[in-house]
């Protein structure tokens, strides 16, 4: 092959990435990570030219991101997502036949603490709802909670899209996927109100007639929301209220978007109130026996 070094395989993989829809903001972030690797990799062997893919060993690996964890001081999370970017990069080499084998596959992955998704209860977004004076940004923060859409859609809806009598959205996500997410009657009265007579363009339109940015967005949750509550906070809690009434992880994957289910099995997390009343029905001591059998 013409190009077979790092370098020349990373521009391939970004053109790969690309084909396969991944959004610029992505593509960016690996792009940077093996170009470090490249970089990191070459600096090792003490030359100027870039390595080949086959040359790129577990070792190599293990002292490279040593390296780059100490002087940048990652943490645990940021230095999983480097591996998994190297990982990614290493399969794609294997299935194009530059390489034998995922040298990636060999290293121990960083240990993430857990953490849990930051969501807000049905009656505490609904106080937040009747807090918001102005119609326009609290439909804004009603359509986030009542769809789970994030705010790069919700920016980027038009009112063609809105099918009120069906109650239905047509949403494009990541990847220019389209998707279907439903209202609620009390939403869509909501923006059949704000509409009004218009039948075409950004439903929320911003500076010079082009849709709202998810900058405003963002601003308007700064200024009208608690601190700490961002879109993201009421898309997480729109999935964490329809699982736990529904239990249906599957229509939860499909409403957020996410293409893997295993996005979304951050909220297979049990409610605190059924694990309460599970206890106090079940638990020995907490049914005021002495504990024995």
């Amino acid at each position: 092959m013409e190009d077979s070094t790092l370098d020349g395989w990373i521009d391939r993989y970004v053109d790969f990435l690309r084909m396969r829809h991944y959004s610029e903001r992505t593509i960016a972030t690996y792009r940077r990570s093996l170009r470090l690797l490249a970089a990191g990799l070459a600096a090792r062997v003490g030359t100027e030219k870039d390595v080949a893919p086959a040359d790129v060993t577990t070792g190599a690996l293990y002292d490279h991101l040593a390296a780059v964890s100490e002087e940048r001081h990652l943490s645990p999370r940021t230095l999983n997502r480097i591996v998994c970017s190297y990982s990614s990069f290493f399969r794609y080499l294997v299935a194009q036949g530059a390489v034998d084998a995922n040298p990636v596959d060999r290293i121990e992955r960083p240990k993430v603490g857990r953490t849990g998704v930051k969501c807000l209860k049905h009656g505490q977004v609904s106080r937040l709802l009747r807090s918001i004076e102005n119609p326009r940004e609290r439909l804004i923060v009603r359509l986030i909670y009542a769809t789970g859409v994030r705010v790069s859609e919700l920016c980027a809806m038009r009112i063609e899209a809105v099918d009120l009598d069906d109650g239905v959205i047509r949403v494009t996500g990541k990847g220019n996927k389209e998707r279907i997410v439903f209202l609620d009657d009390a939403t869509a009265d909501a923006i059949d109100e704000f509409v009004g007579d218009r039948t075409s363009g950004p439903l929320f339109v911003g500076y010079g007639g082009r849709p709202i940015s998810t900058r405003t967005v963002q601003l308007l949750f700064k200024r009208c929301a608690p601190e700490g509550v961002t879109p993201h906070t009421i898309r997480h809690s729109y999935a964490s209220e329809l699982y736990r009434r529904s239990r249906n992880l599957r229509v939860v994957q499909e409403n957020r978007g996410h293409t893997s289910i295993k996005t979304t099995e951050v909220y297979l997390h049990t409610d605190l109130e059924e694990r309460r009343e599970v206890y106090r029905r079940h638990f020995p001591l907490s049914a005021g026996s002495d504990g024995e059998a």
